[in-house]
């Protein structure tokens, strides 16, 4: 299910759950925020500094879990990743939060944050956060596109096609975030429900053999036969190795080649300037043809 979409006058507030982050960074978030019309609180350990962290797990779990509780609360912007929600995330109760669902928003790190609620039945959003809404001019693609999405005005992705496509039109529940995450979670019952799903991946900074590696996984683990299509966004900043006698798309290509659905290459999404939100945890429409792709929420 859909969590309530946003009207006027509803609170928003930024936590900081995983990495520490430069106070300037919230105050430009929260007048973004403001300019939407919504009512913009922060977490009381948003800026918080413990070596890495933004505050220690106690100040983190404490933050998280006020804001999942508060029935007030419409909406979680998450300020940033970076590291730390799985010291956190066993710690944290969602009862009230299955009771009263609100938007959580970001990525990276915040895939665990995902994960546990797609797991609950309840949608979030894969999108840029508030270090983001920051810096990026207030009418680029990606912060309307938040803005719609938290409004209610869904969108409809159209990309051009990639010669490493391969085509298909599968309807299923969206899954997944930044693969390195996600393999951290296996076999924890944080792990998503891969059956029949249409899976979302991206990264950051991973060497090809990386990602091989973690590709390598989700393949011998059965999670690539159990899924209904494939949309790799951006593996940004991950150099190709010609040791590995293949590209990284080859690579993935390899893992999938025994089943039969659609993959879509170079989705609009991850560590990269444009980054357009998704909805995980929806019912969507995939469609791969020669002519490009489609993704309908």
């Amino acid at each position: 299910m859909n969590p309530s979409y946003l009207k006027p006058d509803d609170q928003i507030r930024i936590l900081s759950p995983s990495g520490t982050i430069n106070p300037d960074y919230i105050d430009g978030a929260k007048k973004v925020l403001a300019s939407w019309g919504l009512k913009v609180t922060e977490g009381e350990h948003a800026r918080s500094e413990y070596g890495r962290f933004a505050g220690n797990k106690e100040q983190r779990t404490a933050d998280l879990q006020l804001a999942l509780d508060d029935p007030s609360v419409k909406a979680i912007l998450c300020s940033r990743g970076g590291y730390g929600l799985a010291q956190i995330i066993d710690r944290l109760d969602f009862s009230a939060f299955v009771t009263s669902p609100k938007w959580l928003i970001g990525f990276s790190d915040i895939s665990i944050l995902h994960n546990a609620v797609s797991n609950l039945g309840i949608a979030s959003i894969h999108g840029i956060m508030g270090m983001h809404l920051s810096k990026l001019p207030a009418d680029s693609d990606q912060v309307q596109y938040l803005k719609n999405v938290l409004f209610g005005n869904l969108p409809f992705y159209t990309i051009s096609a990639e010669s490493e496509n391969r085509t298909g039109n599968v309807h299923g529940k969206l899954i997944g975030g930044n693969l390195s995450v996600l393999i951290g979670l296996r076999g924890s019952r944080f792990d998503l429900k891969y059956e029949n799903a249409i899976l979302f991946l991206e990264d950051v900074g991973e060497k090809p053999y990386q990602v091989d590696r973690m590709i390598q996984n989700l393949r011998l683990g059965g999670i690539l036969g159990q899924i209904s299509g494939l949309i790799i966004g951006q593996f940004s900043e991950c150099e190709e190795d010609p040791l590995m006698m293949q590209s990284m798309r080859e690579i993935i290509l390899s893992a999938v080649n025994e089943y039969n659905y659609p993959v879509c290459f170079n989705f609009p999404a991850g560590h990269v300037d444009y980054n357009l939100p998704i909805i995980l945890g929806a019912n969507v429409t995939l469609d791969v043809s020669k002519k490009g792709v489609k993704l309908m929420f």
